[in-house]
């Protein structure tokens, strides 16, 4: 981190979002963990890719948290600080409607959604990338996921950021590496047996 990246992030009020957060530590994941920790590691893609806007940053934090927990209100958010309602309008813009099928909702967001918007939905889909592991969802599963990551979320990389848009290839080629070679482990027999 970049000293400049220091300073303003120290300014930051991002404790508040970090404890609205909280109420994800009950949401699983079928991976393990919590969306807690999803939306921490959200947060903390978009620091390694140098990003500093207060409002992108404290909207990672609580991304999932209206489609998640239905006890928070819109005023909850709103009321925390000066970025309080611009950072509830860019959670609603990366919030998978109820109406909404997903494809909809990608689709939204690709062609409606802000730029902030595409660079955290591109950020959401890293972490839910490195976490779709083949021993742990089906090969069917992890083909749509993948096509839809293919069909939506490069293009929106393309769009804001190259180097998301090389990670996300690269976790791709990885997922898809992974599940056309499955290693087969065999006992190894010791010398003299």
């Amino acid at each position: 981190m970049e000293n400049s990246e220091e300073t303003e992030l120290e300014h930051m009020v991002l404790a508040p979002y970090i404890q609205k957060s909280t109420a994800l530590r009950g949401k699983h994941r079928y991976v393990g963990g919590n969306q807690f920790r999803h939306a921490l590691s959200t947060f903390a893609i978009l620091l390694d890719y140098h990003y500093m806007d207060s409002v992108l940053l404290k909207a990672s934090i609580i991304h999932d948290l209206f489609e998640d927990v239905e006890s928070v209100s819109p005023e909850e958010i709103i009321k925390i600080d000066a970025d309080g309602s611009d950072v509830y309008q860019l959670v609603m813009e990366v919030t998978h409607g109820k109406d909404e099928s997903k494809e909809e909702f990608l689709e939204r967001i690709f062609i409606k959604g802000s730029t902030n918007a595409k660079i955290l939905k591109c950020a959401d889909r890293i972490s839910n990338l490195t976490d779709l592991h083949t021993d742990i969802f089906d090969r069917a599963f992890i083909l749509r996921y993948i096509d839809e990551t293919k069909r939506w979320i490069l293009p929106m990389a393309k769009e804001v950021n190259e180097d998301m848009l090389f990670e996300l290839k690269d976790i791709i080629q990885k997922r898809e590496s992974s599940m056309k070679y499955k290693p087969s482990f065999w006992p190894m027999k010791r010398k003299g047996n």
